[in-house]
């Protein structure tokens, strides 16, 4: 990672300005390049400046943060991470930005001077520098987001084996930064006969899921919702875990399984948690789960494909030329866990084949 990260702050909020300012030169690698109060003079420091990163504002005067990130995109491509608001526009506002090139996000709480000041210190910290860390990551937002099919073409199966049909009665995958996105390359691509239920962790705070939720059920053939607690699991249908609380998978016997919606355990480093999730599927699926992992930082989920290994499962891990953040599939491959590594657009294909 280069020594230095030079931040550009866009938010017509004086305050939000000065305490993303103070929270991200906290960390002696930062560096503030710039602010602007607004889209417009947002996207003229972004070309003249150059910055490593963006903080952009959603909704800004004169011209507001998506007309900005569209043009940011199209003209200087650089990583954008969106400030929003924990409202349902907000939330809806913020899965369109992650759509049109924005890497990452952080929900504007009523205030940033409550008491979790330094957990969103702390996790804005962590992202502007893991951001920044991804090799070529400019090039690899526009490539992406084009889908050109020969750069996303595999380059070899890393591990030359195929998945055997098992005959699997559940796919859980795990998937963070980067991820609504690179979701809405994989989902809509799934069978309509895929005949299996279908849980997914994307971390993300409350009201976000939900619209996450709307949005890709929207483009898929499979219904796409938000889990609910003590509902029926029912075959193609794709359970998004509600932001804030985990989501688990309890068996009913002869009657099936239902859905479990808690804030236990509250020890976890995200909520939802990919490995609360993962695990509770497996239990109850035994190996006949398959389990994936996706773009993210950090190693959420890898004690769960450790336990779906240890079982005789099989897992599919996204490669590092297609994830925004190549951290949570790194863990799986590292740790030599992942039986398929394939870009996100060949994903899909894998997991028709095997249902």
């Amino acid at each position: 990672m280069k020594d230095n990260i030079s931040v550009l702050i866009v938010d017509d909020s004086a305050f939000m300005r000065k305490s993303l300012s103070i929270m991200l030169e906290s960390d002696k690698s930062i560096t503030i390049a710039g602010t602007a109060k607004n889209g417009l003079e947002g996207y003229e420091l972004a070309k003249s400046l150059r910055p490593d990163i963006i903080t952009l504002d959603v909704e800004m005067p004169v011209m507001d943060g998506l007309t900005a990130l569209k043009k940011i995109m199209t003209d200087c491509p650089t990583s954008v991470i969106m400030v929003s608001s924990i409202t349902t526009e907000g939330a809806l506002a913020t899965i369109k930005a992650l759509e049109l090139g924005a890497v990452d996000f952080i929900p504007k709480e009523t205030s940033f001077v409550s008491v979790s000041i330094s957990n969103i210190r702390e996790d804005l910290i962590q992202k502007v520098k893991e951001i920044v860390r991804q090799k070529n990551l400019k090039d690899r937002l526009l490539r992406i987001r084009n889908s050109a099919p020969a750069s996303s073409a595999p380059k070899k199966n890393l591990l030359n084996k195929e998945i055997p049909k098992l005959g699997y009665r559940a796919l859980a995958i795990g998937i963070s930064t980067g991820g609504p996105f690179t979701l809405q390359k994989v989902l809509p691509k799934l069978s309509a006969k895929l005949n299996a239920p279908v849980f997914i962790v994307q971390h993300m705070p409350p009201k976000f899921t939900k619209s996450l939720a709307e949005r890709l059920n929207s483009m898929c053939a499979l219904e796409v919702k938000e889990a609910e607690d003590g509902e029926s699991v029912k075959p193609n249908v794709i359970y998004i875990a509600p932001g804030g609380l985990h989501m688990k998978v309890r068996s009913l016997g002869i009657k099936g399984a239902e859905i479990k919606i808690s804030p236990d355990p509250s020890d976890t480093l995200h909520r939802p948690a990919v490995d609360v999730t993962m695990n509770s599927v497996i239990d109850v699926y035994g190996k006949y789960t398959l389990g994936v992992i996706m773009t993210g930082m950090g190693k959420d989920g890898f004690e769960a494909v450790r336990n779906l290994k240890a079982l005789g499962g099989y897992s599919i891990a996204q490669d590092e030329e297609s994830c925004v953040v190549y951290g949570m599939p790194k863990a799986i491959v590292d740790a030599g866990y992942a039986d398929l590594i394939l870009p996100a657009d060949d994903i899909a294909g894998a997991i028709n084949k095997v249902f």
